[in-house]
């Protein structure tokens, strides 16, 4: 725990934090110099006054920055739910890619062998026909 003494106004303030000292010194000396700038923006402001319209600015600004916050939150959630159902969504069509590959390789097997048959049966249908021509030939041959 660290102490660290701040002067704002002209009055001394005694602190006791977590953070660095020079972290606070520099805090105390902004809401310093916003106090004396508020102050004198307008005639017959009381230093209280000014501290009161200072914070309320602050608090103003930290509100602000607090919503903004949120919002990022709130958008980098809705990016991060996109982004795991577009990986779903990935992965059911490498999916479904990989069974029609599947499907592509059984086809075009399918069309080989049928190729294959087609190629077999027209070989024995010409194997057939110079048989008969063949045997034609040994027919008109022997009369």
């Amino acid at each position: 725990m660290n102490k660290v003494k701040v002067t704002i106004c002209g009055k001394e303030f005694s602190l006791k934090t977590d953070e660095a000292p020079s972290y606070f010194t520099e805090l105390a000396k902004k809401v310093d110099a916003d106090i004396y700038e508020m102050a004198s923006s307008a005639e017959n402001m009381s230093i209280q006054s000014a501290a009161i319209l200072v914070a309320l600015a602050s608090y103003d600004e930290v509100k602000k920055a607090n919503d903004s916050i949120d919002n990022i939150r709130t958008q980098i959630k809705e990016y991060v739910d996109d982004a795991c159902k577009a990986r779903l969504e990935r992965d059911e069509a490498l999916k479904n890619e990989k069974s029609l590959l599947a499907k592509i390789s059984s086809l075009e097997n399918e069309l080989k062998i049928k190729h294959m048959k087609s190629d077999i049966d027209e070989q024995l249908t010409l194997d057939d026909t110079k048989d008969k021509d063949k045997d034609k030939e040994k027919t008109s041959s022997s009369k």
